[in-house]
């Protein structure tokens, strides 16, 4: 029906990503249900607390950060955004412009499920250059990276509880 307002989750999920554009992780966070989990080719799968720390850590980090959203689209119980990040990679200066795919699931007007999902190989490419070029497609590689994401995570999980 033209016209229609979206569904109550689709507008959860354009809050969600325009907070991201704004780096504001307060609102994002308070978009996931309390048990919430997430997952992509870089962090992998993280629980409530992990998810809350990475959005902070990225939002912190991402002073170039730009978001745009598009194909948001959802119902009672799933949706699915395309959505668009250039930054720069901290670690080697180089320009990301990363295209990811979203799903969620919903329960009681929050995200209680997040999975993103992008070319791996190509963001390695963008991220380390000519290095993630020749040898992005390498498992050790991909660990690698998996591995700077979850000492990076940790670290700044730790920094948090230390200054209480």
């Amino acid at each position: 029906m033209a016209g229609a307002a979206p569904h109550p989750n689709a507008t959860l999920i354009a809050r969600f990503y325009d907070a991201l554009g704004r780096r504001d992780a307060a609102t994002m966070i308070a978009c996931y249900a309390p048990d919430a989990t997430f997952s992509d080719p870089v962090f992998g799968s993280l629980d409530a607390g992990g998810v809350a720390a990475m959005w902070q850590m990225l939002c912190a980090r991402g002073k170039d950060l730009a978001v745009v959203a598009s194909d948001i689209a959802a119902d009672g119980a799933t949706g699915g955004a395309h959505w668009i990040a250039t930054y720069t990679f901290s670690a080697t200066g180089s320009r990301v412009v990363n295209r990811i795919d979203a799903r969620f699931e919903f329960r009681d007007g929050r995200i209680v499920r997040h999975d993103d999902r992008f070319d791996l190989r190509e963001w390695l490419r963008q991220a380390l250059g000519w290095k993630g070029a020749l040898l992005g497609w390498l498992p050790p590689v991909q660990r690698a990276a998996r591995a700077h994401a979850a000492k990076a995570l940790a670290e700044w999980r730790a920094s948090r509880i230390e200054r209480g």
